[in-house]
């Protein structure tokens, strides 16, 4: 049998990270493509999605393939971010994601 020691075992946690988990072109289309289904009207959420997908793919080569600034696409895509519809366009372009429409 384990004898006590008197000492207090620790848990650490650490923050969850979506884009640790995303890695796939599939995996990130999939993510994206949830959050357009399930919260169609938070724009600023949606941002953030392309944002955790941009980080999985790593940031700085998707805001070269955007033509976007590292400093300006995290601020983006931040959850406080506003982009533009046209910097969506470029972002999504740069992802390889598409958007797509279909009637409601």
């Amino acid at each position: 049998m384990p004898r006590a020691t008197g000492k207090s075992t620790k848990t650490r946690t650490t923050p969850y990270d979506v884009a640790e988990h995303l890695r796939t072109p599939e995996e990130m289309a999939a993510y994206l493509d949830a959050w357009l289904e399930e919260a169609p009207d938070d724009a600023s959420g949606i941002a953030k999605a392309l944002g955790d997908i941009a980080r999985a793919k790593g940031m700085s080569q998707v805001a070269k393939d955007a033509g976007l600034s590292r400093e300006s696409l995290y601020r983006a895509l931040s959850a406080e971010g506003n982009p533009s519809f046209a910097t969506v366009l470029k972002v999504a372009r740069a992802l390889g994601v598409k958007l797509h429409a279909q009637a409601a």
